[in-house]
């Protein structure tokens, strides 16, 4: 058996939504600098990122692969589309999946495939140490 690359499925609006920075003003910016730090964090680490973004591609940042992070759109088609995208991503991969939500339902639906779950501040924790190596995170 083959060992696959980490994957990493990022829920994005519940990630951004995490820390009130403002992020509402002008939430097309605000999924930038999140994929931002996600290339950041994937140059810094062996692991596949892909980020499910709710609504319509952002016109400067249209769906595709960004330097180690691929990035999907969920559209509006439906409540809940980015976590009914996520769900659906899971089961295409064989192993070693971690999907990053704060959303309970999400969090129920993937692990009942298999995917392990860590929450949005995991991962902006993860982010702060690419971003700043050697420095702690705040206790």
């Amino acid at each position: 058996m083959t060992s696959r690359t980490p994957l990493l499925i990022v829920d994005a609006m519940n990630v951004i939504g995490t820390r009130p920075d403002g992020w509402w003003r002008d939430p097309n910016a605000a999924k930038c600098r999140l994929v931002g730090r996600l290339q950041r964090l994937a140059a810094a680490r062996p692991e596949r990122i892909e980020v499910v973004i709710d609504g319509r591609p952002v016109r400067e940042m249209p769906a595709g692969e960004y330097d180690g992070v691929l990035v999907r759109y969920a559209g509006h088609s439906a409540p809940n589309a980015a976590d009914d995208h996520i769900v659906a991503l899971v089961p295409d991969q064989s192993e070693d999946i971690t999907v990053v939500t704060s959303d309970r339902e999400l969090r129920r639906r993937v692990e009942a495939l298999g995917a392990r779950v860590e929450g949005a501040t995991w991962l902006l924790d993860r982010i702060d140490q690419a971003e700043h190596p050697g420095h702690l995170p705040e206790p």
